[in-house]
């Protein structure tokens, strides 16, 4: 076996990565890019880029606060976006406009007030056709902005899975990552959304934090788990440039990593004896427990709508948004910037996929799933085989063990390895194009 690289290059949660983007020469009618599209299954993200708090290892495109009634104009230009995607979808849509999952993310959605929430749901529902109660809807929420008001209208609204970012029930270990909160906030936000029965909770805890161990580690997972959540995500910590932790300097990344990784073992080891199933690196479901949204990393098929100045949508070969920042400054000027625009009709920023990008992409994606990726779905979409395409890839992956040599010729599976490395496996399938351009991407 060659020498395994560090397990924790960069979380890929989508391809190509934003940083990838470039704005548009052309500027595209978005009517023309989805004219020949399929939009009978498409998937639904609105966008809320609001935060109480910017937590220490966040890179999100959030800001903190929302002065000058700025959720208004926000949810107002939200509402002229929708308008226009609609108009674009439906002006030579052969068959009906369908979505098929929705999703509120951020930011905070819930940093919206149970009548902003209202006015969200509308703007889904009324303004692009999508029955909230009638398909999987998933929301991000916080501790602090899980109120009893709030969850209420998301419940009657359709709402069928709440994820919330509690990182450590630790309260050092929560100011250790700048997410300054108390343990019985968090417990009674749980409580909360329990209440409000919503059939999905998920909780988001973190590993690698100043000052966590095991025991430390363990009393966080034990701690979700009194809950018994339907999900569970187990996040490492990055510090990532031009965040609160990006300044941090560690005396040794070896011993990180090691550390890491340990955490990693133990939380993995810990849930699946605790009847959790393993369905990625992250993602860890309750046997038994109701699949109520996309799986994680599960974006292989092509049609995804998103509005707000922080939302992605992919066609089948493009994928587009608005400019991206991680800085305060420049998301800011961002989002005022999409406050005031008043035509929506065309993509602005978004990076073009061909045939070999669209075969990474679905590779990378698939590949990072537990259950692993059927060759032969691979060969009906594009009509060649993974080992013919990416051969020396393959090759490397089993030279490292990271891949599953029990999943029999008709499956490409991880092993717990390759699970283990999943952040390092991921950007080895980036094309020389794409990490090219991330690599002159300019942070801001």
């Amino acid at each position: 076996m060659t020498n395994a690289p560090r397990p924790y290059e960069s979380y890929v949660y989508a391809y190509p990565h934003k940083t990838a983007y470039r704005p548009l020469a052309d500027r595209p009618a978005l009517r023309e890019l989805w004219a020949d599209e399929r939009k009978d299954a498409l998937s639904l993200y609105l966008h809320i880029p609001f935060c109480e708090v910017r937590c220490g290892f966040c890179n999100l495109f959030t800001r903190i606060g929302a002065p000058d009634e700025l959720t208004t104009r926000y949810l107002d230009a939200l509402d002229r976006q929708a308008t226009a995607v609609a108009d674009a979808l439906h002006a030579r849509a052969a068959t009906g406009v369908r979505f098929a999952a929705a999703a509120f993310g951020g930011g905070t959605p819930t940093f919206l007030d149970a009548g902003e929430l209202e006015r969200l749901c509308d703007i889904a529902e009324k303004r692009m056709g999508a029955d909230l109660r009638a398909v999987p809807l998933s929301v991000e929420t916080s501790p602090s902005t899980a109120t009893a008001d709030r969850l209420s209208v998301l419940a009657e609204r359709g709402a069928t899975r709440v994820s919330i970012g509690v990182q450590s029930f630790v309260e050092e270990e929560a100011k250790a990552a700048v997410r300054p909160q108390r343990r019985s906030d968090v417990e009674a936000a749980l409580g909360r959304i329990r209440d409000a029965r919503i059939p999905v909770l998920n909780i988001d805890l973190i590993y690698g934090i100043d000052g966590q161990t095991p025991e430390s580690w363990r009393l966080s997972l034990d701690a979700a788990l009194a809950w018994r959540p339907e999900e569970l995500y187990l996040y490492p910590l990055y510090a990532r440039p031009l965040t609160p932790l990006g300044r941090r300097a560690h005396s040794s990344e070896a011993g990180w990593d090691a550390q890491r990784l340990d955490l990693y073992r133990r939380g993995r080891d810990h849930l699946l004896a605790q009847g959790y199933e393993q369905v990625s690196m992250r993602m860890f479901r309750r046997s038994g427990a109701p699949r109520e949204g996309a799986d994680d990393y599960a974006c292989q098929t092509d049609g995804m709508i998103g509005l707000g100045c922080g939302a992605r949508s992919y066609t089948s070969d493009l994928h587009y948004s608005f400019d991206y920042a991680v800085g305060m400054r420049e998301i800011r000027s961002i989002i005022d910037a999409y406050t005031t625009t008043e035509d929506f009709s065309r993509a602005e920023v978004g990076r073009a996929v061909d045939a070999d990008e669209a075969r990474r992409r679905h590779l990378l994606q698939s590949l990072l799933q537990a259950e692993g990726m059927a060759v032969e779905g691979y060969r009906e979409r594009f009509g060649s085989r993974p080992a013919d395409d990416f051969p020396a890839e393959l090759d490397r992956f089993a030279d490292l063990g990271w891949l599953d040599t029990d999943a029999g010729p008709g499956l490409l599976r991880l092993s717990p390895t390759g699970l283990a490395y999943s952040d390092a496996l991921g950007p080895a399938l980036f094309s020389p194009d794409v990490r090219a351009a991330m690599a002159s991407y300019e942070a801001k």
